[in-house]
């Protein structure tokens, strides 16, 4: 179809001035409000999800907590 044949569909109350909007307004609140962490290549390869990634964390955190109580008797 040809774009000057398109109908335009988009109603009224969407049609928006984009002129007033701010870049980057909600940008400081959502990475206060995210904990998204990046894995280097290498290290993702070796996870098949997000839940094999927080087990194998949570294990080294166990384990990082029975060694510490061992060592500060």
């Amino acid at each position: 179809m040809n774009p000057e044949e398109l109908e335009d569909d988009l109603l009224p109350e969407y049609e928006f001035d984009f002129s007033k909007a701010v870049r980057g307004k909600y940008y400081r609140q959502y990475i206060e409000s995210t904990n998204v962490v990046v894995l280097d290549p290498d290290v993702a390869a070796a996870f098949q999800n997000s839940e094999a990634v927080n087990k194998a964390l949570r294990a080294m955190l166990r384990f990082a907590e029975q060694t510490s109580s061992l060592t500060s008797h």
